[in-house]
């Protein structure tokens, strides 16, 4: 079994987050669009019409959703590369697409375990969800995701304790709202698992191993922040932020092209 790509290939996929997921103007998506109806932008080849101009057009929910690689995965893998153009299941591939979404950033997380901090508890359960990401759609559909997640979530957990003793000092800020807020200074080893930092400030903060794990950072301004440390960041949570050429970014997370350079 080949171990699943865990970064989108848009190449490789047949436009499915283009088709089976629901759009929301007032999410950044241009136009209201119900879960299997093609964007109308969608191109015959699957390409997107507009790509190079998202932003500009009305679109950045587009330029901030990254897939995981989970995109190619079920267009390639668990439907053997036949398109959704050819079948009549979208309502079938939708929630396939959903979970393996959120089977690749689970394996994702993992993968920062195994960098920062290995524990041998995390190969098991690794392999279960490799095993799960080649499955068919009948058990994709019946896996009990919320339990790999818990199971997961203590691994991720585990590492991050590990990873901030050297901070005995920082903060917990876990689901904090902090919208808006001017956070500098010492941050380091601070907690922000799960919080709200719309539109925060964090420019001139020391975030040495903060933990991001499902933070909500849209429009968060990190600017010249170095974030190489910062752990469980996300490439979804980057494209949403406000960055620039100064910002650091972690091993492997790409720079925006909206960032100025």
């Amino acid at each position: 079994m080949a171990t699943p790509e865990l970064r989108s290939d848009c190449s490789r996929c047949f436009g499915l987050c283009c088709v089976l997921l629901p759009f929301a103007a007032e999410s950044g998506f241009g136009v209201d669009k119900p879960s299997g109806t093609p964007c109308l932008n969608l191109l015959s080849d699957d390409r997107c019409g507009i790509h190079d101009t998202l932003r500009q057009d009305g679109w950045p929910g587009c330029t901030v959703f990254e897939c995981f690689g989970a995109g190619q995965q079920v267009s390639q893998v668990v439907y053997a590369g036949v398109s959704w153009r050819e079948q009549d299941n979208l309502g079938e591939m939708a929630a396939v697409l959903s979970v393996m979404r959120q089977l690749h950033e689970l394996l994702v997380h993992l993968g920062e375990v195994d960098r920062r901090s290995p524990d041998p508890a995390t190969g098991p359960v690794r392999k279960e969800i490799e095993l799960l990401t080649a499955a068919e759609p009948e058990p994709l559909l019946h896996a009990d995701v919320d339990e790999l997640q818990r199971r997961v979530g203590e691994l991720l957990a585990g590492a991050s304790d590990r990873v901030r003793r050297r901070w005995p000092a920082a903060a917990d800020r876990t689901r904090a709202d902090l919208a808006g807020r001017r956070l500098t200074g010492d941050l380091r080893g601070w907690t922000f698992r799960g919080a709200v930092l719309i539109a925060a400030d964090l420019r001139g903060a020391d975030l040495d191993d903060v933990d991001l794990l499902g933070a909500d950072l849209r429009d968060t301004d990190v600017r010249g922040c170095d974030l190489s440390s910062a752990l469980f960041l996300t490439q979804p949570q980057v494209n949403a932020a406000r960055g620039d050429a100064a910002t650091t970014l972690p091993a492997g997370l790409t720079r925006p092209r909206h960032w100025p350079a």
